[in-house]
């Protein structure tokens, strides 16, 4: 049975997809089946309906996040659908995201995220475009870093809050540099522990 939906704490997560445009070093994806006890590897997608059926109601959670074993934005139409129908039912929603949408779709899609997204996590995970592809392997190669860096600007113009992220790995210098550029950018920074 594919897991669509799964409780973290106080908040609901979505696993929208597993595709991504990434192949990242780190990534849960290479040791892990899943998160606590949910297996996260999907058969097949799920619609918009059956995840706002896995929902019900979202004022039960401190937070509906779109953050599964893929690239949330890749599925945009569904992402914002199912974003729409929670903000009607008075949830709160964060998207958890590499930051290469813009990219994908071939346009910017951030205006598209305005009211419906109250918290965007965007995955920076290197200070420099060449470290960034040297662990995340982009199908982007390198014009993903800067791709990023152009979503996260977009993004501090319409959401309410932008986090940048990188994990624990990097050097505490390069976490400093990135600290830097999320400054610059406007968002906040946070240091994510390495799940081994």
């Amino acid at each position: 049975m594919d897991t669509y939906v799964y409780r973290l704490g106080d908040a609901l997560y979505i696993n929208l997809t597993n595709r991504c445009t990434n192949c990242c070093d780190f990534c849960i994806r290479n040791t892990y089946e899943g998160v606590g006890e949910y297996n996260l590897w999907l058969d097949k997608e799920p619609t918009v309906q059956e995840v706002l059926q896995q929902i019900g109601d979202p004022t039960r959670y401190s937070e509906i996040v779109f953050c599964g074993f893929g690239e949330p934005m890749m599925r945009l139409e569904e992402l914002i659908e199912i974003a729409r129908e929670v903000k009607k039912k008075g949830g709160r929603v964060r998207v958890n995201t590499n930051g290469q949408a813009n990219l994908y779709h071939g346009r910017n899609v951030v205006p598209l995220l305005e009211g419906l997204v109250d918290v965007i996590s965007i995955s920076l995970n290197a200070p420099t475009a060449e470290q960034y592809d040297a662990i995340c392997h982009s199908g982007y190669g390198k014009q993903a870093f800067e791709g990023v860096l152009q979503f996260a600007r977009e993004c501090v113009k319409v959401i309410p809050t932008v986090v940048l992220s990188v994990v624990d790995v990097l050097s505490p210098e390069d976490i400093e540099r990135c600290r830097a550029i999320a400054e610059d950018i406007g968002a906040q920074l946070k240091v994510r522990q390495m799940i081994k």
